[in-house]
């Protein structure tokens, strides 16, 4: 079946994700500069999950580009990565409410580890629809990068008990890796246009 739809459903849920973010920044209820200091924090962790979305919805799209035809277990695989995504607003509420808190930034990093594994679903789903030889297994050969983020993001969960701001700052680091879409698929489709 064609991938368009998928493409546009997917398009709808992150901008929705992103919309339920911004609204749970809350105005302040007085006009001094002290109530925008106080929503340092929440404004602060939507910054990151904003970046974080962003990435996913951009590497989404090139993922989708490089995928000629999906099926049943794309469309599921790709809800699957949806869902985890969908939790993204709760994670960065909790934890810029409690300014950044041991276990609400732990919590974020399994709100960051479960979609990133997902993703690694949704590519090897999408790998064994088009085989080993297809355009997408050729970009993104051994994954390092995606490697890489899940192992960073366990770690942020661990280290967020003792150091939360130092979780923070492994969670920024990995966006950073990411933040220039993946130029191996890029690459790949730039390639398959030209001939």
């Amino acid at each position: 079946m064609p991938k368009e739809r998928l493409t546009a459903f997917s398009d709808g849920v992150f901008a929705i994700i992103i919309t339920i973010m911004v609204l749970e920044m809350k105005a302040p209820h007085h006009a001094e500069w002290s109530a925008l200091v106080e929503l340092t924090p929440v404004f602060l962790s939507y910054v990151l999950s904003f970046l974080y979305l962003a990435i996913y919805w951009n590497n989404h799209h090139h993922l989708l580009m490089a995928t000629e035809r999906v099926d049943g277990a794309i469309l599921w695989a790709n809800l699957h990565l949806l869902f985890w995504l969908s939790l993204i607003p709760f994670a960065t509420a909790w934890m810029g409410e409690n300014n950044f808190a041991a276990l609400p930034v732990a919590v974020y990093g399994v709100a960051l580890l479960a979609p990133g594994l997902a993703y690694v679903i949704l590519q090897a789903t999408i790998i064994r629809r088009h085989g080993r030889d297809s355009l997408l297994a050729k970009a993104l050969g051994s994954d390092w990068k995606g490697k890489l983020s899940l192992l960073a993001y366990a770690a942020g969960i661990v280290v967020a008990f003792p150091a939360p701001m130092l979780a923070c700052v492994i969670y920024l680091l990995v966006a950073l890796i990411w933040l220039i879409p993946d130029q191996r698929i890029e690459r790949a489709i730039a390639l398959t246009w030209k001939n």
